[in-house]
């Protein structure tokens, strides 16, 4: 997913549903990036946290419990997601709100309806899309409605 993503040492990787942490740990250690990870549930949060410790990257991440649609987003030029298809499209709107125009997005296995992904892959038999938030053009940028620029 970071390399589809094509994660460096200037991105911000927010793995939202981050579980364990490995996704942003994984940033931080490989791509050199920063990272926040965000789980509604606290053992899960303080499970990455102890994880990012034995990785020796805790000073390059951060792990919130939060509610992943709560959670502001705005630094974000990296979104990870292992989500379900309804999460994901209940989602898609504060992605496309809260993003920067160029933020990458990507999804393990699960898509975003019909706003249709730029690439997409199959690893080990599992399927990984990639999105880029589009330039907000004034019209039709309601966000969420598929109508966001050219998002096909």
């Amino acid at each position: 997913m970071l390399r589809l993503a094509n994660v460096g040492r200037d991105d911000v990787v927010y793995d939202l549903g981050c579980g364990d942490g490995r996704i942003v740990i994984a940033a931080a250690r490989q791509f050199g990036a920063r990272g926040v990870g965000v789980d509604i549930d606290p053992q899960r949060v303080r499970e990455a946290r102890e994880n990012a410790q034995r990785a020796g990257v805790a000073d390059r991440v951060r792990f919130l419990r939060q509610d992943l649609f709560e959670t502001d987003i705005r630094e974000a030029t990296v979104v990870t997601l292992y989500l379900l298809d309804e999460l994901n499209m209940r989602l898609r709107p504060k992605l496309l709100r809260e993003l920067r125009p160029g933020t990458r997005i990507v999804s393990h296995n699960f898509d975003m309806g019909d706003w249709k992904p730029q690439k997409r892959l199959r690893v080990e038999g599992r399927r990984i899309y990639l999105w880029v938030v589009p330039p907000r053009t004034g019209r039709g940028a309601e966000a969420g409605t598929g109508v966001h620029g050219d998002l096909r």
